[in-house]
């Protein structure tokens, strides 16, 4: 990425070949939030989750608040190479946006190598994690997180955007990097709440605050009778991040239990033995739907933005997006309640 974004000449599909190459970055993820689940015993998979995830989202902070600043300078010129020039005689250094992650990618690759644990219990052929595309579990549980960790991502994407689309005097670089480290922050309190009280519970109480946020969010924006208020709509897209890192916690700590249940329930007249192996399926499985929920839930990063930019070239501004946003959060909560939450719910969790 570094020596591409120096070549003016780099093609799109260039530029997308990278960017399929940074995905492997979130596999490597949503791989360590499935092998980690084998771990911890149940009581403690939702902190331990949120904690492990909660790290890993501090990333997007990280990366909103230092590129802007490493891509103006200009120490490293010698080994990085040298600056774009702008029409209007600024000098940047776009590279420094990828070359600024290689030391701490070889200490951290040195340090997987020789102190990261295999466990050979964890390994599953592609068939045996397969399975999980025949569980209805699953596809809920993906469809949740997506709108957690989902709308997590696309906020990150999008809330520079948003602020400078509607409070232009603002400058967005001050603020952007906050909202994704809040929430990176609190999802494992999110893991920590759900291990005590429950994770259903929480991601229903949860999404109704989400949905309170979103319209909190939206009666700060500019309209036809008002500017705007910039710290209304700040304190509330603050509480909407805090509200997706909670849910992400939450939903995480819910799905090793679905699956453990419903192996249990499947076992429940079988011998011992038949039990031993549904509980190593269940295992498997939970792993497998953590990983393959945190990879739908990504496409978030694409699908909020997108709905601010077709929102406001349609209408002017972003409230027919939010007011979409609203109305998948509603049908996550009646899922959640449904099928988990609920007295009588196919799975209590």
């Amino acid at each position: 990425m570094g020596l591409a974004v120096q070549d003016p000449t780099t093609s799109f599909t260039e530029f997308c070949v990278i960017a399929l190459l940074c995905g492997l970055g979130g596999g490597n993820f949503a791989s360590s939030m499935a092998n980690i689940s084998f771990f911890y015993p149940k009581s403690q998979q939702g902190t331990a989750l949120g904690l492990n995830a909660g790290l890993g989202n501090l990333g997007v902070s990280v990366m909103q608040f230092a590129v802007p600043v490493v891509i103006t300078v200009g120490a490293f010129a010698a080994v990085v190479g040298a600056p774009q020039r702008l029409p209007e005689g600024t000098e940047l250094w776009l590279q420094n946006a990828g070359f600024i992650w290689l030391p701490f990618i070889a200490v951290f690759t040195v340090l997987a190598w020789f102190l990261m644990n295999d466990l050979a219990s964890a390994r599953a052929s592609l068939a045996t994690q397969a399975a999980i595309f025949r569980r209805k579990h699953q596809w809920i549980m993906s469809y949740l997180y997506t709108a957690t960790f989902g709308s997590f991502i696309g906020y990150s994407a999008g809330f520079p955007l948003l602020i400078k689309t509607q409070f232009p005097e603002i400058d967005p670089l001050q603020f952007a990097f906050l909202g994704p480290m809040v929430g990176a922050l609190i999802r494992p309190v999110g893991g920590w709440l759900s291990d005590r009280l429950g994770g259903a519970r929480v991601t229903f109480w949860n999404f109704i605050v989400m949905i309170a946020a979103v319209f909190g969010v939206v009666g700060f924006l500019p309209n036809q009778t008002s500017s705007g208020e910039f710290w209304g709509f700040f304190t509330m897209f603050m509480l909407l991040f805090i509200t997706t890192g909670i849910g992400n916690g939450s939903t995480f700590r819910m799905i090793p239990i679905i699956f453990r249940t419903q192996h249990e329930r499947w076992s429940a007249d079988q011998p011992e033995e038949a039990k031993a192996t549904a509980l190593h399926a269940a295992t498997t499985e939970s792993a497998a739907t953590l990983g393959f929920s945190s990879a739908v839930a990504a496409y978030g990063a694409f699908f909020i933005p997108k709905a601010y930019g077709t929102s406001i070239s349609a209408t002017g501004g972003p409230v027919a997006a939010l007011y979409t946003f609203v109305a998948f959060y509603a049908t996550c909560l009646f899922v959640t309640w449904w099928f988990y939450s609920r007295k009588n719910a196919a799975i209590p969790c």
